[in-house]
């Protein structure tokens, strides 16, 4: 995190979902924002339009959202030269979240990268492109792109526990793990965040995200829409109609108040997509439409 002694950014409606305190002196706005997207296809190569990308950045940190989530390995480095471009110096109030634990070959694919020098590598190139001395929170992803790989974290996550120590990591996050892994990284450093694969349709993590709320951790869902089958969409779409809204809306606002630690990082490259995710801050979902709701999934 940078101060901005100059910082003129008004608070808008990513307030209205409240915020969240990971850690002493990090709290984030709930409504958050994804940087995947503005990469090119497939999160490959530049976008087709950079200053749009740098426009959307400047949009979200206009609307009031003080939580940026994004990876080196997107693009690959696309994604944090955007926002540094967009962004540098950053608002004092605004956190960046990145990943690492994967890298991306000339094909497009997504190989691990998950031995100690390439952790140390993938921190220290978050660190340039995004002109940074030290990361707010970092992220070990140790699964696949949507569902967690099982077995022992300990090692690269001792690794990333050694970065924290050395200055360069101020907290740490774990994304893609089983609850048997997130309490193996509890057993070895605290963590601040948990980011898995979690919708209204694709809930194996329920009982996670309430033992995390209890402890005080928040939960990062990505994939908000991933996974719904046509007749679950239809059914979302007809809440959102009825609520004059859209059917991504309704997806963010059933996660908002689905639980109190749940932070959300939609992601776009359209500042009209963007505003248009951001309504679900303000969006308030009644009993009638949670029960609704909670059926498509059941």
């Amino acid at each position: 995190m940078v101060s901005h002694s100059g910082n003129q950014y008004t608070n808008l409606p990513a307030t209205a979902a409240g915020t969240f305190t990971m850690a002493d002196g990090l709290t984030v706005t709930r409504m958050g924002y994804g940087a995947m997207q503005l990469a090119g296809p497939h999160v490959f190569g530049p976008p087709a339009d950079r200053e749009a990308a740098v426009a959307v950045l400047r949009e979200a940190v206009a609307l009031g959202i003080t939580h940026i989530d994004t990876s080196d390995f997107y693009g690959p480095y696309v994604t944090n030269q955007i926002i540094k471009e967009a962004l540098h110096p950053y608002p004092g109030d605004l956190h960046i979240v990145t990943k690492i634990g994967a890298l991306r070959d000339a094909e497009g694919n997504w190989p691990q990268a998950l031995a100690p020098e390439q952790l140390r590598q993938a921190v220290r190139d978050n660190l340039e492109h995004l002109g940074l001395d030290a990361l707010d929170i970092v992220n070990l992803r140790v699964g696949g792109m949507d569902r967690p790989t099982p077995g022992s974290i300990a090692e690269p996550f001792k690794v990333l526990v050694q970065l924290q120590q050395e200055g360069l990591v101020r907290h740490l996050g774990i994304s893609n793990v089983t609850a048997e892994q997130v309490a193996e990284a509890q057993s070895i450093a605290p963590i601040v965040c948990v980011q898995n694969f979690y919708n209204l349709v694709h809930r194996v993590d329920d009982d996670l995200i309430d033992s995390l709320a209890t402890q005080g951790i928040a939960y990062v869902p990505f994939f908000p829409l991933g996974g719904f089958s046509p007749l679950q969409s239809d059914k979302l779409g007809a809440v959102a109609t009825r609520l004059d809204t859209t059917p991504m809306a309704v997806a963010l606002a059933w996660l908002l108040q689905r639980s109190p630690n749940i932070l959300l990082i939609p992601g776009t490259s359209s500042v009209a997509h963007l505003r248009s995710n951001i309504t679900a801050a303000t969006l308030t979902l009644s009993d009638e439409d949670l029960a609704e709701l909670n059926s498509i999934g059941a």
